[in-house]
């Protein structure tokens, strides 16, 4: 998820913010110099080249908050793509496997006190949908550790791998604040944790739904963009997984949601 700085930056990063600008949410931009091989390596790997960012780790962020690795960049899988829709819940081909299970989460230290609220509240989202897929938030060991990003992003995930999910959620909590609204973390959080699940943003098709400006596609990718039956085929305002969100705005599951959610777990 990414949010306005000061400076009024035109990048989307991550679940990007939508909202005027603030000294008091202010991110220093640090992006760096993508060469032309990587950014030609992502368009061949189906996920778009533009507004990439590295992160602390080396990372690439893509799409606003997908990591790829390096050696994610030398893969050369065939781009799946089942359906062109429009506005829908899509998921991945790589999804948690070896349920019923639970997950379980961390937080850091490192991060606000208050985040610990926040988590609570996405995972008790998740855990009342009664999914063969629960959650629960653990000091030490988790499957997926909350850490702080150090970076100029603001949230970043990964996508599954192995029948496992992605194990590390960034969150940048100068950008979110100290003290944010519970229900607006819970929906950060939720929809990192989505991507950890396999979910893809509702909106890839044409991201310009919830960011605005011109029409984006985020692209297939490798991993797949792939239509979740009994989601529908007009526009859905309200799901957790689009990709920008109103300052301050909370969204638990809406009812698509929860379609998608039941659907594959």
């Amino acid at each position: 998820m990414n949010f306005t700085s000061y400076l009024c930056t035109a990048s989307l990063i991550a679940l990007t913010v939508l909202g005027g600008c603030s000294e008091k949410e202010a991110v220093v931009n640090t992006k760096q110099d993508i060469s032309a091989d990587a950014l030609s390596q992502i368009r061949q790997l189906g996920f778009s080249a533009a507004d990439v960012q590295r992160d602390e780790d080396g990372n690439y962020v893509v799409e606003g908050d997908i990591v790829l690795s390096a050696s994610d960049l030398s893969k050369r899988d065939a781009v799946q793509l089942l359906r062109v829709g429009q506005d829908e819940q899509y998921r991945t081909t790589n999804l948690v496997t070896g349920l019923p299970r639970v997950i379980t989460v961390s937080i850091s230290s490192q991060l606000p006190s208050s985040y610990v609220a926040g988590l609570d509240e996405a995972i008790a989202r998740y855990n009342a949908q009664n999914l063969q897929l629960t959650f629960a938030r653990v000091s030490s060991g988790a499957t997926i550790s909350i850490v702080r990003a150090n970076g100029s992003y603001l949230a970043s995930a990964g996508f599954p791998s192995g029948g496992a999910p992605y194990n590390q959620v960034k969150v940048n909590s100068r950008a979110i604040g100290t003290n944010p609204v519970t229900g607006y973390l819970a929906t950060i959080l939720a929809h990192e944790i989505g991507h950890c699940i396999g979910f893809r943003h509702t909106d890839y098709m044409d991201r310009s739904y919830s960011c605005g400006g011109s029409t984006t596609n985020e692209g297939a990718s490798t991993v797949g963009a792939i239509l979740i039956p009994g989601t529908p085929s007009a526009a859905d305002p309200n799901s957790w997984m689009l990709a920008c969100i109103g300052s301050g705005q909370s969204r638990p599951f809406n009812a698509n949601d929860r379609t998608a959610l039941g659907y594959l777990y």
